[in-house]
């Protein structure tokens, strides 16, 4: 029976995260994933993570931060230093039992153009991921070529990819490489926007084919959970939070209804 997740997010508007994490819980919400940002939020990430836990939702992954990102690829010693956060990252959720996690590999409109430097830490990043037994999904983000570059060099099995279909509406305008990476869906990012930038709506206020992109994931052998990765923004804030989350799982039960037909 597949399942139905939703983000812990950081960015609603207006509200603190253990009330999101009670309403996310109240709608109905079984499983969702973290934002393991490694930011100094009023509520600590572990703290999310451990009251998440007490409420009995299950994590189906952790998010990890983006920041400075695009250092990555180019030579120095911010580049180092990142591939050590993000191999202490893989330490923690090892010992929070969490056994998937999700990377961009850029950040922004420009970066710089995929190159050894980059693929030789995240090769180190996937070779310390598999040793802890965690697979790693990259996500698809604003730039095209960064993940078939990473697949056509980086072989190890515990790689794969979290597709964004709302950055690959607004960023890609529909465009992704399906046969290439059919069997390589690790995790899904499910939102709405319009088309001209990514605006975290839920599924069908905006103007993403949902019907065509359910039966694309299906084809590409997608079997994790209906993830939604759901902001409560100034969209949604004449709606109550719990009125959000309530209409975001039934939403999600829609889409689950079609990439089961």
């Amino acid at each position: 029976m597949r399942e139905i997740c939703q983000c812990i997010n950081n960015q609603n508007k207006g509200v603190s995260i253990i009330d999101t994490i009670k309403s996310i819980k109240n709608a109905g919400y079984k499983k969702v994933f973290v934002q393991w940002y490694d930011r100094e939020w009023e509520v600590s990430q572990q703290v999310q993570l451990d009251y998440c836990k007490e409420l009995g939702l299950e994590i189906e992954f952790a998010h990890l931060g983006y920041d400075g990102i695009n250092s990555i690829w180019l030579d120095g010693e911010e580049g180092e230093q990142l591939v050590k956060k993000y191999l202490r990252n893989l330490d923690e959720c090892s010992k929070n039992n969490i056994n998937l996690v999700v990377m961009h590999l850029q950040s922004k409109s420009t970066a710089p153009e995929p190159n050894e430097i980059g693929l030789a830490r995240f090769q180190k990043i996937a070779d310390y991921a598999k040793k802890l037994n965690i697979k790693i999904a990259f996500e698809n983000t604003k730039l095209q070529g960064y993940l078939e570059y990473i697949f056509d060099n980086i072989k190890n099995d515990n790689i794969g990819i979290c597709f964004d279909i709302g950055h690959c509406h607004c960023f890609f305008k529909d465009d992704f490489s399906w046969e290439k990476f059919s069997d390589k869906i690790f995790a899904v990012h499910l939102h709405d926007n319009d088309g001209t930038d990514d605006q975290h709506r839920l599924p069908f206020d905006g103007t993403i084919d949902w019907q065509d992109f359910m039966f694309k994931l299906k084809t590409a052998n997608y079997t994790g959970p209906i993830t939604l990765e759901s902001c409560y923004s100034n969209f949604y804030i004449k709606q109550s939070l719990q009125e959000f989350y309530v209409d975001s799982f039934k939403r999600a039960e829609k889409l689950k209804a079609m990439i089961e037909a």
